[in-house]
């Protein structure tokens, strides 16, 4: 297989962009990256576009044509395929572009995310999201995607001695590093008490504990590591991709507090390049909740079953402690217009390693990891990123 890297990023600033339709997002997004990556529509041989529910948010299907139109692609008749795996859907697009350049197939490849929440009211947004979840099983009987995550962290609080101060500290961490993010939703700091007396949503996580209703759009070019020069002096290496899959629903799982596709995504991933977590300079994990953060710090092997917490509120996270994590500020504080969620964290990554991140630069970093989610840790995508040797 080749070795396949990244030469264009490009996107959106993420929040409630009331002035901006779904596709003029992706354009902008898809133009930004290939202006970086300085190649043209022409050169272009596909497109991937991760988008969990564009039917339901903007009543339009048919995303990955509608994208290829308005950017140009159509007329060169560039094949373009919508990609969707709930909050995951961004990675998998990502996935399949590797893939598809690894095996030879493609040779320069588009890969955009894009998602426009806000149209709809927070309860069509909440049935929505929730959809990720089991109907069948879970959301039919009212569990909604915040009271699915709080019994989690209840469970995780019962087993472990996890604290309503250790969920704090990810929110509160993520917000300052959001902060020195120009492109992200929230661009200031919280305090652990603010998110204390923030109201409940379901009980242990309140407002401040949830990622909130975002639109954005981010966009990434790919090609064959041996011909990224051409185009860059700073090309990123995807070293690899894992994803594995759990039950959809959280009772047919052996526990609530981890997710066990994490835990295999990770080791493939590091099986197949012989690194291990401590090798990590900089991660972006999901984090639509806090306490998915905890369980994939845990989970990724950053710290111990149970530690998660201890950890975080020890200043190990923050830029400039053992593993910085978030350093966009995460979904929580960046925000989660949900199919460019894994776009944007492979985007910050990017940055890291290229030594672009600015007030939020990770010193030195050489190599880093995201972690995208979706449902309820039913699908778990993680990628290895790394400066070509």
């Amino acid at each position: 297989m080749r070795r396949v890297a990244i030469i264009g990023i490009g996107m959106t600033e993420f929040g409630e962009l009331w002035d901006q339709s779904f596709r003029d997002m992706g354009i902008r997004a898809g133009f930004e990256a290939l202006n970086d990556a300085k190649v043209t529509s022409e050169q272009i041989d596909a497109l991937y576009v991760g988008n969990m529910s564009a039917g339901r948010f903007i009543e339009q299907e048919h995303v990955g044509a509608l994208i290829a139109d308005y950017a140009g692609f159509a007329k060169n008749n560039t094949p373009s395929t919508r990609v969707e795996a709930g909050g995951a859907s961004g990675a998998l697009a990502i996935r399949d572009a590797f893939l598809s350049i690894a095996s030879g197939l493609h040779d320069i490849v588009v890969v955009g995310g894009a998602e426009k929440m806000t149209d709809v009211s927070d309860e069509e947004v909440n049935a929505i999201q929730s959809s990720a979840a089991d109907q069948e099983w879970e959301t039919i009987f009212g569990a909604t995607y915040p009271s699915l995550f709080a019994l989690m962290a209840a469970r995780h609080m019962h087993e472990y001695g996890t604290t309503r101060e250790m969920l704090s500290s990810i929110a509160s961490k993520n917000h300052k590093h959001g902060s020195l993010n120009p492109k992200a939703q929230f661009r200031r700091e919280i305090k652990p008490e603010d998110v204390i007396r923030s109201p409940m949503i379901s009980n242990p996580l309140r407002m401040l504990d949830c990622a909130p209703i975002s639109d954005g759009a981010a966009a990434v070019v790919l090609c064959p590591l041996d011909i990224a020069s051409k185009f860059t002096d700073n090309p990123v290496e995807i070293l690899t991709t894992a994803m594995a899959s759990d039950s959809l629903a959280l009772n047919q799982r052996k526990s609530i507090t981890e997710m066990a596709a994490t835990k295999v995504a990770v080791k493939k991933a590091f099986d197949r390049t012989g690194l291990k977590s401590s090798d990590i300079d900089v991660a972006e994990v999901h984090d639509n909740f806090t306490i998915t953060e905890l369980m994939a710090i845990e989970d990724l092997g950053f710290a111990p079953k149970g530690q998660g917490g201890k950890f975080t509120m020890d200043g190990n996270t923050l830029v400039g402690g053992q593993i910085p994590i978030n350093t966009s500020g995460g979904l929580k504080a960046r925000g989660d217009p949900i199919g460019a969620t894994g776009v944007a964290q492979v985007i910050e990554i990017v940055q890291q390693l290229r030594g672009k991140a600015d007030k939020r630069q990770v010193s030195d970093a050489k190599i880093g990891l995201t972690h995208n989610v979706g449902g309820t840790g039913s699908t778990v995508i993680v990628h290895l990123l790394g400066v070509p040797k």
